[in-house]
């Protein structure tokens, strides 16, 4: 059992690059940050949120969610600059906290990375889509949707998904419902080819890839300072009233449980921060670099969540939002007067929702190689490629699966999957800072976390907080996601690992 916690003494750290090149500097690990952080947040899961738990009152649901990212960013700054290798939480849990720890923590980031691009792909699927039919080119609706998904068709909105509260305001309006098209989905299409193209980008090289997210990063920001800049004129108070609707009577549907539910599933918009701690490998400088990249990403991006959530719901009822491309469908309901902006906002997103994709899949690839160096995952997943110097096997691997659940899955299930497996991380890391400072307190810290130890005990509070109120089905998908993780560690983690290995020797 003492085997089980074995810690990866800090000092072995990145002695092993594993071949990759040192080509990213601050900059490079900033926009990293913005690329993986705005995008289905903003573009996606704002509108979900709204309409299924909190209304206007997302606004709040951002905010609480901003602050409990910024705990659990602090705590990724410290261990970024002290271990500044690949891996991500992964590692900071191997050296604080022990083998199985570490093992944990990098199995549950599965439901971060590659589920997280996944349901990307998703709204990337949704924006594409309504941009086709502006300019008259039409995707059939049963290969734009999660299997299985009943979509019915509106005369102003086109085809949405038939939710909830969506057919209740119908009903209420006196509409037929059963009179509306209906169509029920096979797969979605496009979710699955984006996933593809962005996977063959990343085999190509990190570079190549960086400078990409680069462009559209400026791209992206210009955009949502258009929508935030000309939405403003259009917001309607009644729209906005109430901020936060009555509970239904059921827990988590509205008021205050609703407030904080949404904060849970909006949770998965802040991820992006913490994918730049995977590229340390490939950082000029990862002991300065690291924890402006993740700081400054991270502040950047939750001062334009705000002011988005405030327009969008401002723009159009909240019950209209259950849709893949709720800031698209925002523009459409302003009229004529910001038919201008409607294709910006569309492209702005495709190519926003993409630089996420490929941030994701990044840093799910690079976690697989880290776990496979160490002896927890086949070494197969450790071949760097000879020509472009990246880990090909997992990212051709990961590529597969991520197409299959894109293509499969609603971006509910799958953001919710993200936003807990995201919080769990969260809590790890929280915890991992605290122990090294017991019990590795002179290490070299060129950033350190302050007010300790406050910082990460609010970050292990608030990251419980929001997990409790997920819903229920999430929790059980998660449970059984971790059994199945431990199965793999037992039956083929612990005879492989290289420390363990080493300690019983």
């Amino acid at each position: 059992m003492k085997q089980l916690f074995v810690r990866k003494p800090v000092g072995s750290l990145g002695a092993h690059e594993g071949g990759l090149h040192r080509v990213l500097d601050a900059f490079n690990l900033t926009t990293l940050g913005i690329g993986g952080i705005i995008g289905a947040g903003i573009f996606v899961l704002t509108g979900q949120a709204a309409a299924e738990y909190a209304g206007p009152a997302i606004v709040l649901s951002f905010v609480f969610s901003a602050g409990a990212s910024a705990l659990a960013g602090l705590c990724y700054a410290e261990f970024a600059s002290m271990i500044p290798v690949a891996g991500s939480a992964y590692t900071y849990a191997y050296s604080a906290l022990g083998e199985l720890f570490a093992w944990i923590i990098g199995w549950d980031l599965v439901l971060e990375y590659l589920f997280g691009a996944a349901s990307v792909a998703v709204g990337w699927s949704g924006y594409v889509t309504s941009f086709l039919k502006d300019w008259g080119i039409f995707i059939p609706p049963s290969l734009t949707a999660a299997a299985g998904t009943d979509l019915v068709k509106l005369p102003d909105l086109g085809w949405v998904s038939a939710s909830q509260g969506l057919l209740s305001e119908l009903t209420q309006k006196g509409v037929a419902v059963d009179s509306l098209p209906h169509v029920t989905a096979l797969m979605n299409l496009p979710a699955m080819l984006i996933i593809l193209v962005m996977s063959i980008l990343l085999i190509v090289g990190i570079k190549k890839s960086a400078n990409f997210n680069n462009v559209i990063v400026v791209l992206k920001v210009a955009v949502i300072l258009l929508f935030i800049g000309f939405g403003m004129a259009y917001v309607k108070i009644e729209n906005l009233t109430p901020f936060m609707p009555a509970n239904t009577g059921e827990f988590g549907h509205f008021g205050w449980s609703g407030v904080v539910r949404g904060a849970g599933v909006v949770f998965f918009a802040y991820i992006g921060f913490d994918a730049v701690s995977t590229a340390a490998l490939e950082a000029k400088n990862p002991q300065r670099d690291m924890p402006i990249g993740i700081l400054g990403s991270l502040a950047i991006c939750a001062v334009l969540y705000v002011l988005v959530a405030i327009v969008m719901t401002g723009m159009v009822s909240y019950t209209h939002l259950a849709v893949a491309d709720p800031i698209a469908v925002a523009v459409d309901a302003a009229g004529p007067g910001l038919f201008w902006l409607r294709p910006l906002i569309k492209l702005g997103a495709i190519a926003g929702l993409s630089s996420v994709v490929l941030v994701l899949l990044m840093g799910q690839a690079r976690i697989f190689f880290s776990m496979a160096q160490d002896g927890l995952l086949p070494q197969v997943l450790t071949k760097v490629h000879p020509k472009y110097k990246t880990p090909w096997v997992p990212s051709v691997m990961i590529c597969g699966v991520a197409m299959a659940l894109a293509g499969i899955f609603p971006i509910g299930i799958l953001g919710e999957m993200v936003s807990i497996g995201t919080l769990l991380a969260f809590v790890i890391v929280s915890l991992g800072v605290l122990v090294l400072r017991k019990t590795d307190p002179d290490l070299p810290r060129s950033f350190k976390t302050p007010w300790m130890p406050w910082i990460p005990i609010l970050g292990v509070a608030t990251s419980l907080f929001e997990m409790v109120f997920l819903p229920l089905a999430t929790w059980i998908r998660l449970i059984v996601w971790l059994a199945l993780g431990m199965g793999i560690y037992f039956t083929y983690g612990v005879r492989h690992s290289r420390l363990r290995k080493s300690a019983l020797k």
